[in-house]
């Protein structure tokens, strides 16, 4: 049994609420992350996604100027477009769980958490990546000698 610490990637970068969305993008951007742990006073209060920012400065009804682009992206907060109280999971779950939660609550991404404390993320790419190597180790060993 593989457990959620073995393939999560270990402390995650962060971003508070009350930062703006504009640099919740250059995190993702320098990193090519597509989610984001936010954390307030050292505690898990959300999860924000490429996609809730896409969401909450793009309406494909309304004609606006690259200023006022700019400007949401500079002024609004990610506390306004963040997915509060994500669901979380252990360190020590079994990486079956991991799989099966994001399958069924259809997120990417799950913040994993010991004793209340952010020390990890398990994402899609960890999950593929794990897939990888266990289908890589079974052809191998079925290779003709």
């Amino acid at each position: 049994m593989t457990r959620v610490a073995e393939i999560m990637t270990e402390n995650p970068v962060t971003v508070q609420p009350s930062q703006s969305i504009d640099t919740a993008i250059t995190l993702m951007r320098q990193g090519n992350f597509r989610r984001l742990p936010v954390v307030e006073n050292g505690r898990l209060v959300g999860i924000v996604t490429d996609r809730d920012m896409r969401r909450a400065t793009n309406s494909p009804i309304l004609l606006h100027e690259k200023w006022y682009d700019n400007f949401l992206l500079e002024h609004i907060e990610v506390g306004a477009c963040m997915t509060p109280n994500p669901v979380t999971i252990s360190p020590d779950a079994d990486v079956l769980e991991a799989a099966v939660t994001m399958r069924s609550r259809k997120v990417g991404g799950i913040p994993v958490l010991r004793a209340g404390v952010l020390v990890g993320i398990i994402t899609e790419t960890d999950l593929l990546d794990h897939l990888i190597e266990l289908l890589e180790a079974e052809q191998s060993n079925q290779a003709p000698t």
